[in-house]
This record gives C-alpha cells, sequence and structure tokens, in this order.
C-alpha cells in the first residue's frame, strides 16, 4: 500500500508544515473571503455602475487580489521564527517608506490622506504597517520581559511612537487607535504593572477625546453617532434599514435595494448588504467564523511556552478581531464609524494583502512543533 503524500514519515518542508500547521483555522479563513468575493458580487455591481464601470469592476479585482492573498498566506505560515521577524522588520520598513510617500504624494479623501499610487497600484501602506508593527513590538516586549534588557523596552516605545506619529500626520486616528489598544494588549501580557494599565488606560482616553477636539473628520463621525436623526447619518441610517429588509431570512441574492443608495455598500457597509441579502443566519455565521479564528488561536499559541509566539499571535489575533467588531459595530451604529474594513470581506487589495501576512504569521507561530528561542538584548535576531 503506498503511503500518502503527507504521512507522519514525510519529513519534506511541505509533509512538515501540513502535519504542523491548523488546518481549520486555514479552512475558516478560505470561507471568509469566499464569502467576500460571494458578497463583492452582491454589493458592488451598484457602485461600479455609478462610477461608470464594467458592473463586476470590483468583484473581479477582489479576485485578483485574493489569489496572491492566499499565496502570501501559506508562503509566510511555512517560515521559522527567526525569518518571520526578518520579514516583519521588511515589511515595516516598507510600509514606512510608503507612509512617507503618501505624505508627500497621496491624495486626499474626505479630509485624510492615506493612499499613494505606485507603479499604477494604488496602497494603503497603514494596513500593511500593523502586522509587522505587531510582530517587532512582540519581539521588543520579549527580550525586556525574558532578559530585563531595557533597551529592548525603549525601543518597543520608539516603534509605537514613530508609528503613531506616522498615522496621526495623514490623519488616520481609527489605525492609530487600533494600533495602541493591540500595543497595550501585548504590554500587558508582557508583564506591565498594574498601575501602568491604568495610567496608559487614561492616556488613551485623553488621546481620543483630544482628537474629537483636534480632527474635523472624527469630531463629525462621533456628532453622527450621537445624532442619529441628523442629515449626516445618512449610511448608517441606510445600514440599519437593510437589517431591518433583511430580518430572519433575507430578500435573496442580488435582490436588495440598500446597495443602491450606499456609496460604501462594497467596503465599510458590506456587513449591510449581507444581512438585507441573506438574513440573520448567514451573519451570523460570519460572526462565528471571527470568534473561531480568534479563539482558535489564543487556544493552540497559549498552549506553548513560546513568548514571543504567544505576544505576536495575541496582538495579530487581537488586531484581526478589534477590527471586525469595529467594522460590524459602527454598522449596526453601536459606535461611531472608522471607516475599517471587515477581514477578508470589504474589498479592499490592501486590506486583503496585509491580512493575508499577518494571518500568515499567526499560522506560523501555531504550528505545532515550533520551539521557542532566546531572544537577546539588544534585539539581535
Amino acid at each position: 500500500m503506498t503511503t500518502t503524500t503527507f504521512s507522519r514519515t514525510n519529513v519534506s518542508v511541505i509533509g512538515r508544515w501540513w502535519l504542523g500547521v491548523d488546518r481549520w483555522t486555514i479552512a475558516a479563513l478560505v470561507v471568509l473571503a469566499a464569502a467576500g468575493v460571494v458578497l463583492a458580487m452582491a454589493a458592488s455591481p451598484a457602485v461600479a455602475e455609478h462610477l461608470g464601470k464594467d458592473i463586476f469592476y470590483f468583484a473581479k479585482r477582489q479576485l485578483f487580489f485574493l489569489a496572491p492573498a492566499v499565496v502570501a498566506m501559506l508562503g509566510i505560515s511555512m517560515l521559522g521564527e527567526s525569518d518571520l521577524r526578518r520579514f516583519a522588520i521588511a515589511l515595516y520598513t516598507f510600509a514606512f517608506v510608503m507612509l512617507v510617500m503618501v505624505l508627500l504624494h497621496g491624495t486626499e479623501i474626505k479630509g485624510a490622506t492615506r493612499w499613494v499610487t505606485f507603479a499604477g497600484v494604488t496602497i494603503q501602506p497603514s494596513e500593511f504597517l500593523k502586522p509587522a508593527f505587531i510582530v517587532l513590538s512582540a519581539w521588543m516586549f520579549t527580550g525586556w520581559r525574558l532578559n530585563r534588557d531595557f533597551t529592548n523596552l525603549i525601543m518597543a516605545f520608539g516603534i509605537y511612537g514613530i508609528s503613531v506619529l506616522m498615522l496621526l500626520a495623514q490623519p488616520d486616528v481609527g489605525q492609530t487607535l487600533l494600533i495602541s489598544m493591540v500595543w497595550g494588549v501585548q504590554f500587558f501580557l508582557a508583564g506591565l504593572p498594574m498601575m501602568l494599565v491604568v495610567g496608559i488606560g487614561l492616556l488613551f482616553v485623553a488621546g481620543g477625546v483630544g482628537a474629537y477636539y483636534e480632527f474635523d473628520h472624527v469630531r463629525q463621525r462621533i456628532d453622527k453617532f450621537l445624532d442619529p436623526a441628523g442629515s449626516e447619518a445618512y449610511q448608517v441610517a441606510r445600514s440599519l434599514e437593510a437589517f431591518r429588509n433583511g430580518g430572519v431570512y433575507g430578500v435573496g441574492p442580488g435582490e436588495g435595494q440598500v446597495k443602491a443608495v450606499l456609496p460604501d455598500a462594497h467596503a465599510d457597509f458590506v456587513f449591510a448588504v449581507a444581512g438585507e441579502e441573506f438574513g440573520l443566519f448567514p451573519t451570523l455565521l460570519i460572526v462565528m467564523l471571527f470568534c473561531f479564528i480568534v479563539l482558535r488561536g489564543f487556544a493552540r499559541v497559549f498552549k506553548s511556552s513560546n513568548l514571543f509566539a504567544q505576544l505576536a499571535v495575541a496582538g495579530l489575533l487581537a488586531q484581526f478581531g478589534l477590527q471586525a467588531i469595529i467594522n460590524m459595530a459602527s454598522t449596526l451604529n453601536l459606535m461611531p464609524t472608522k471607516g475599517m474594513t471587515l477581514p477578508f470581506i470589504s474589498y479592499g487589495g490592501s486590506s486583503m494583502l496585509a491580512l493575508a501576512c499577518g494571518m500568515g504569521m499567526v499560522l506560523a507561530l501555531t504550528r505545532s512543533g515550533i520551539q521557542p528561542r532566546q531572544i537577546r538584548g539588544g534585539g539581535q535576531l
């Protein structure tokens, strides 16, 4: 009898990867991405037609970005710890250079400058900054925690400060708050004293209040949320209307009406399109998939004694889960809108590729058989 390609006696790189990687998480991510393609086909035709493009323009581009995203995710999931840290350095450098290009040559949209066109491709560098920042922060926190090397702690603060300044210069307050929350989670897990937890929490609150008074688009979004009857809350009102129309069973694929009047139906408000056309149970399935991916990742990584893996995976999963919560909560008018994508569901090439990089790192660090490596002072690879 012949043995299977991935039998436990197979010592090839792919064979070892297949035996160690979390195949259930891969399956859940594939289902999410497939749902994103279906919803792009349902939500984007009206937007594409309004812009004078082919009705499946956005759906085709979603598929175009999905293929390299899957390849990137699976390729990164095969890397070891040292290679992941090097990859994070390269990705952070790329994102930082692109952020500088945004500030110099970016296009302003709705009061913010977040995109830059490079070689005919529009890139949102802040998306790529997030996973790289999280892994580098985990690396620095691990060096500080294991070796009591305060140089690493200073570097962790430095990376955070530089990243926040670059994001606020756009300005992108939503992404700034997201990476701040993730960084705080990592710092807490690395052994942050409780008094400092309270102090940093108060600083975040003060920063949020400051953003309200400093940035007009932040103030407008919060005012919309506090005054849902106001004329500025148009998209949120249509989003809630979509959920009411869909009810339990939905109106049927392609039969939704609200997407025709929602400018961001294929992006920020794609969850509303899912609610109207497919109803309660498919939307709950999407929520359950996000919960499954996050909880399973935490369960796997905290079985290991690898502190770097724990901090990196906790940060990456916190970003993934918080981004999903923020998008769905703003769609349901539970919080002010943030202009943040629903992972692997919303249209957006930069978001798709960056999330694939992040989840590839999660898959790499939760592979069974990954051994902890000593993180030495000074950030040694």
